[in-house]
């Protein structure tokens, strides 16, 4: 039997590529910097992943091609999660339901 990977052959070093070197270390820049966030590049695809650590009823997920759109649907994501968790106001900073019965009785009016 003969070939390269013989028993008793002496060991041979190959050249090791890497692989869309710059794209992989931003996203572990990306990583570091986003510290909500799991940061990641897909060889496959040549695209951005991220996903969010914070605990929720659903994984979130976001890819783009570049690392600026990445960033944004990032920045996107968080957004939303603020305005879901935030319960909504009005203007005198009561709930929108309590709001109205308050200025029912300021009137003089029933309250439902």
């Amino acid at each position: 039997m003969t070939g390269r990977h013989r028993d008793g052959q002496p060991y041979a070093s190959v050249y090791q590529r890497v692989w869309d070197g710059p794209a992989r270390a931003e996203a572990e820049r990306l990583d570091q910097v986003w510290s909500d966030w799991t940061v990641l590049y897909s060889l496959g695809k040549r695209a951005f992943y991220a996903v969010a650590s914070w605990d929720g009823p659903q994984l979130v997920v976001v890819e783009d091609a570049t690392s600026e759109g990445l960033e944004e649907r990032m920045r996107e994501a968080e957004m939303t999660r603020l305005l879901q968790a935030a319960p909504p106001r009005g203007d005198s900073g009561e709930s929108p339901s309590t709001e109205g019965t308050a200025r029912r009785r300021r009137r003089g009016g029933r309250a439902a």
